[in-house]
């Protein structure tokens, strides 16, 4: 950087410091700028400059990066006086160039190279609440939230990722109570992240900015595991605690971190001196890396917190933002726990007066109380009875619980105030970017045909290999995965050498997870162990192996999925890695890291604090929930559960995979038996993924306020949780809350109900009831196509028989419809009642389709009809319940003609376009029990017929209200 270009930084700098959290007029503020500087400022304090440096910039430069940080902060600032515009759209950008004076050709290159950040800000489900926690408000008093976020930044974090933290983070903060506040208020919440995708970052943003606000106490459930726990006490003594804080004046050798690498390295935030000493204040750590909260005996001086001012209470601001703050990571445990409540009740400090924050680090783990409570004199579980002490303790105590799998809490009783029900706000964090989840591994609702999917457009075929075994000793699948593993490490090393600069892949694993039974460890460790030193990585044999697997698998993925990242042309070239990557991993003897807590095999915890591990993990529980474990690239699972909350926590391989994610595998059992009944791991992922997404998406629609106020609050958050499998339960039955759901609107979307009876009487009258619509409809069946403009080549295509049906008809048929219990239909029905039956009526006539097989031969009559029609072979797996039961081709068209899509180039749709138009599609579903009636009579029985539909509303059908949801919910109050 030349002289000029160093000085024009300098400029630009100072000016937009100047700026301070609003934008202003940048000539002005470059012109006062450059009044001391010289002539040379002068000419680089104009718009012509600024045009011209802009125009030669790439995105990357550190001018640009300069303006980037800025205006992204203005992108997501949350309700700025300077405008009413919402954040990260174009609209609020335009005001941000208007305000800052730059002509219209700036504003553009500008735009080009700093792009409105589009990512999706976090959904807020919330009570009323008090604003308190504002910029005016923390003017002065920050020190840990600047210096986290400055780590992050330095860290590699981008600009648009610090600035969503901040963001959600805000979230938060804002709705606990005012910690200066005369009287005492507890408020509740949860936190929804992903597993693995940065709660732990979210909840470190949160505590720096509570204690800058005056927050006092600090206590965070660190899971139930020392492992657990002493992996939160690091990660927040190395960004938030800061060195200073940790060594208190000791030497740099007398830290718990001495043999930490990370420690001499200089990884560890510094404030440059002890934060009271620079005019801050201090963090004191009740707890350490290696000592969890042990009783104070004659040291509880230690958590007395001191007064400035003697006759005002702590929380007074004349005492509180002179006082430090008290930071403990404890287990869930009953017995530490119990040490720390003992503790509180001896200090000399009123607990009143104490402003406490309580981070739940997995707060659906051991914290929920499992006791029935339809049982008589029903006791709190023990984790749950501590935490709601420490609630009765501390009236000023905030409680946060974090988690990735929210069902169990959203499930507890919101009439019990002692227990952790988010009364207060459910937040959910936004997917970040770069992070592999459950969806990249499945294919939800693609519209490209099986037959016509590959590496490049299947999530399935790029990283999921299926694990079909002949025998529990057959181990083609593991020695496959482990092939897989010493082929991605040299893949790794590859890319380590060329063209990744200073890239270093530290950590290189694989997860085997069968069983949680330390016996089970113990065998497959010796077995595994044997397949290792037999294996041949450097031999002939072993090459074969690897050259094979490369050609077939590695090369053609990495090909098409690598991001940019380097890719050997052959298997010759990645060959001179393959050595150095067995050595990497078994050099040492010890190829296997069994992480289960049987210390008598347990040959070195998977630390990876303390030494880069390039290793196969065999583990059980304590992999199963919290634990990161890192640089994971092939997984070997068939660990069996009964609910979704539980095996989500098991997708050890979700997470962030920087450089790699084209190489991730996962290997998973399909098609086990477990007891009675043949699971599919990969279908149970996939319905996870379904029950999370679907949570997801209706936290977002109801989260739009009407009228300035929530359509709903976290207690009626409950009937949003779905499930799609029978088996799989979205939290285990001990920890499920029963809701009423009454309405549900759904204007332009697609509805299919499922709980069809399966009662021959009910089958014939559903069926009996719906042959007239049937047989009224087209002779012969249209072509249906549906063009996506963003995908060129992918359409929508069906043939259906076609018809109309007024509205009266349809609601007529529907109310004599029956189910196998009616209140799962009902909130349907009450709505489409509500559009049919308004004045004036929200629904005109209804679209009949009957989608056909392009082959006839699966093709019925039904009862005495002389028509064939085209049936549909679905089974169910909810008891009485289906899965799904149409297919996604056949969803577009009918959303287009409800006019919830537009124009997708086919005419026939377009001619049954209507503006107060629904859509419904029928489907005769044959069950597999029946297949063999059909085949032998060439008919069927309408009592073995299920009449199966789907419906889309008219997008204009909106509720009067705004609304789009209605419900009860049952507590223990009224019951």
């Amino acid at each position: 950087m030349n002289s000029s270009e160093l000085l024009r930084l300098t400029l630009h700098t100072s000016a937009l410091a100047g700026m301070d959290s609003r934008p202003k007029n940048l000539l002005r503020a470059l012109a006062y700028q450059s009044e001391e500087e010289g002539a040379e400022a002068e000419l680089l304090a104009t718009e012509a400059d600024f045009f011209e440096t802009l125009n030669a910039a790439h995105a990357t430069d550190q001018f640009v990066e300069l303006w980037r940080k800025q205006l992204t902060q203005w992108d997501y600032s949350e309700n700025p006086a300077w405008t009413e515009t919402e954040p990260r759209t174009e609209e609020r950008r335009e005001v941000v160039l208007k305000i800052l004076g730059l002509a219209e050709a700036t504003g553009k290159i500008l735009n080009s190279l700093i792009p409105v950040p589009k990512e999706t800000g976090p959904v807020v489900i919330s009570e009323t609440f008090k604003p308190w926690y504002t910029p005016q408000s923390q003017q002065g008093r920050s020190w840990y939230w600047p210096a986290y976020r400055q780590l992050l930044s330095e860290k590699g974090w981008s600009e648009t990722a610090v600035a969503s933290l901040d963001a959600a983070s805000d979230r938060v903060v804002e709705r606990l109570a005012d910690p200066t506040a005369h009287s005492a208020y507890q408020s509740k919440g949860l936190v929804v992240g992903y597993v693995q995708s940065g709660k732990t970052a979210n909840f470190t943003g949160v505590i720096a900015k509570a204690v800058d606000s005056g927050y006092r106490l600090v206590i965070v459930l660190g899971g139930t595991l020392n492992l657990l726990r002493a992996q939160t006490q690091r990660r927040l003594d190395m960004e938030l605690v800061g060195r200073e804080n940790i060594l208190r004046g000791a030497s740099e050798y007398e830290s718990d971190y001495a043999d930490d690498p990370a420690w001499p390295q200089g990884k560890f935030l510094s404030h440059g001196g002890l934060p009271s000493a620079l005019g801050g204040f201090d963090i004191v750590r009740m707890t350490t890396r290696d000592n969890d909260y042990k009783s104070l005996l004659q040291g509880i001086v230690a958590l007395e917190f001191e007064k400035q001012e003697p006759a005002l209470p702590l929380h007074d601001p004349r005492n509180l933002h002179r006082s430090s703050a008290r930071l403990m990571v404890v287990k869930k445990n009953k017995s530490v726990l119990g040490k720390l409540v003992k503790d509180l009740n001896k200090i000399k400090t009123p607990l009143s007066e104490i402003p406490v924050l309580i981070i739940d680090d997995e707060s659906d783990e051991a914290s929920v109380n499992t006791a029935n409570p339809n049982k008589q004199d029903s006791e709190r579980t023990a984790i749950n009875d501590k935490i709601s002490e420490l609630l009765r303790l501390l009236p000023r105590a905030q409680y946060v619980g974090y988690t990735a799998t929210p069902f169990a809490n959203v499930f507890i009783d919101p009439s019990d105030a002692e227990d952790i029900f988010p009364k207060d706000f459910i937040v959910s964090l936004p997917r970040p970017d770069g992070y592999m989840g459950v969806q990249d591994f499945h294919d939800l609702d693609s519209p490209i045909p099986l037959d016509d999917r590959n590496f490049a457009n299947s999530n399935e075929k790029a990283h999921v290999r299926d694990i079909h075994l002949d025998s529990e000793e057959d181990d083609t699948a593991l020695q496959q995965a482990m092939d897989m593993f010493v082929l991605t490490a040299a893949m790794k090393l590859y890319r380590e050498s060329n063209g990744l600069g200073d890239r270093y892949f530290q950590h290189h694993t694989m997860l085997i997870h069968e069983s949680v039974r330390t016996a089970d460890h113990r065998a497959l460790r010796g077995r595994v162990h044997k397949m290792w030193w037999s294996a041949g990585y450097t031999g002939p044999n072993g090459h074969a192996r690897l050259r094979d697997l490369f050609e077939k698998d590695v090369a053609p993925v990495s090909r098409v999925r690598a991001d940019g990242f380097p890719v050997p042309a052959s298997y010759e070239d990645l060959s001179p890695y393959v050595g150095a990557a067995a050595i990497r991993i078994g050099g040492d003897d010890q190829p296997i890291v069994v992480v289960n807590g049987d210390t008598d095999i347990e040959n070195g915890e998977a630390d990876f604090d303390k030494r880069p591990l390039w290793k196969i993990i065999i583990g059980g529980q304590k992999l199963a929930r919290g634990f990161t474990v890192e640089g994971l690239t092939v997984t070997y699972y068939r660990r069996r559960t009964n609910n979704a909350s539980t095996l989500m926590q098991m997708g050890r391989w979700f997470g962030f995979r920087k450089g790699y994610q084209d190489l991730v595998r996962l290997y998973l059992g399909r098609e086990e038996t477990m007891g009675t009944r043949d699971i599919d791991l990969y279908e149970a992922f996939e319905a996870i993924c379904r029950d999370e997404e679907s949570f997801r998406e209706q936290l977002q629609q109801y989260s739009t306020l009407v009228d300035g106020e929530s359509q709903v609050t976290p207690a009626q958050v409950p009937p949003l949780v779905s499930q799609h499998l029978a088996w799989l339960r979205p939290a285990s039955t001990n920890k499920m809350y029963n809701s009423r759901l009454v309405e549900i609107h759904s204007p332009g979307k697609w509805e299919e109900p499922t709980a069809y009876p399966s009662g021959t009487p009910a089958l014939r009258h559903n069926t009996q009831l719906w042959m007239p619509i049937l047989e009224s409809l087209s002779s012969e069946p249209s072509r249906f196509a549906y063009h996506f403009d963003d995908e060129a080549t992918t359409y929508h295509r069906f043939d259906a028989l076609s018809g109309r049906i007024s509205s009266g008809e349809l609601l007529t048929l529907l109310r004599a419809l029956k189910w196998d219990a009616a209140g799962r239909f009902e909130p349907h029905l009450t709505y489409l009642e509500e559009i049919t039956l308004a004045s004036p009526a929200k629904v005109d006539d209804w679209v009949v389709l009957a989608p056909q097989h392009s082959s006839r031969n699966k093709r019925l009559p039904v009862g005495t009809s002389s028509r064939a029609f085209s049936w549909f072979g679905r089974r169910r797996r909810r008891g009485d319940v289906f899965g799904a039961i149409s297919e996604p081709k056949h969803r577009a068209a009918a959303l287009r003609i409800a006019g919830a899509l537009p124009h997708g180039g086919n005419t026939t749709i377009e001619q049954y376009v209507g503006e107060r138009r629904g859509v419904v599609s029928l489907y005769p579903v044959v069950e597999p029990e029946h297949r063999a009636e059909f085949e032998a009579s060439g008919r069927m029985d309408p009592s073995r017929v299920v009449m199966a539909f789907t419906f889309v509303a008219p997008a204009t059908a909106r509720s009067r209200d705004g609304k789009v949801v209605r419900f009860t919910t049952i507590d223990s109050k009224d019951t």
